[in-house]
Parts: C-alpha cells; structure tokens; sequence
C-alpha cells in the first residue's frame, strides 16, 4: 500500500502547503535527505491551531494538533517529492511545544506527529525525535515540527 493509500484508508488528506512566513523555504534538498522547515497546526482552510499546552490546551488537543502538523509536513514531502513513495526513511523529527511553564508531558503531545509517521510508512516511519518545551511559538501556535527525511533519488 503506498503512503497516499494509507492515508485515505486512515481518512487524512494532505491540506495545502502553506508559504513561508519569513525569509526561508518550505525545504531543502541536500544529496539524498530532506530538510523540511518547522511546520504548524495549520488546517485545511488556513487556521492554525493557538495556545498554551499545560495551561488552556489539553493533552488529547495538542496530540490533534501535532497530527494535524504532521500532515502539513507531509504535505510539504509530496510538494518537494512528487511521490511520498519516494521517501524511504524519516530520520528525524524535531517537536516544539507550546508548554506552560510546568507542562512535563511534552513527548505524549508530539507522538501525534510520530504516530502518523509510522501509520504512514511503517517502519521506514520510525524516527529520531526530540520533543522539548516552548515559552512561545510563533503566533502563539500550540506546536512546531521540522523533519529529516531521506528519499529515493529518481
């Protein structure tokens, strides 16, 4: 099953690639690996999901939300690839929170990235991460996410 098949089996569609809110591109290409910019909790029609996680924003919500990144960074991989077939390990994943000061579960929040991941492709899926605590993102949006990912050249 490819990775486009897998996500309309699990109901998900890729939302439109957002342009750059600053001066830096959505991706780079160096030899065979991808480096994909911090993505957001941005929806289908262009809303991003705000707050603090710990203080306002659920666990549960802010698993939503890091899927919902997920899906933006997923979106950006078939822009730059064509073919999410092409990619052929995530290699690592970086998930910035939002927290509250006192906020410690940082990792359950940014598994709803690293769950999609691995629903996604299996085990070329699986990553490593760090998933750290923010006094602030920008726009006050609840997570961010960057991505390696290492892909076939065609």
């Amino acid at each position: 099953m490819t990775p486009e098949e897998k996500l309309a089996e699990l109901g998900l569609t890729l939302p439109p690639v957002a342009a750059p809110i600053a001066n830096f591109v959505t991706h780079v290409e160096d030899g065979s690996l991808l480096y994909l910019s911090g993505q957001g909790p941005r929806d289908h029609n262009g809303q991003l999901a705000t707050g603090k996680v710990g203080a306002g924003v659920s666990v549960e919500e802010a698993y939503a939300h890091a899927q919902l990144t997920g899906l933006n960074l997923l979106a950006v991989m078939k822009h730059a690839l064509g073919d999410l077939g092409r990619v052929e390990r995530v290699v690592k994943l970086l998930g910035m929170v939002n927290a509250d000061p006192l906020f410690c579960d940082h990792p359950k929040v940014i598994n709803g990235c690293s769950d999609l991941m691995v629903n996604v492709f299996g085990d070329k899926g699986r990553h490593a991460r760090s998933a750290v605590g923010f006094g602030s993102l920008p726009g006050q949006i609840t997570v961010e996410i960057e991505a390696i990912v290492r892909f076939r050249k065609d």
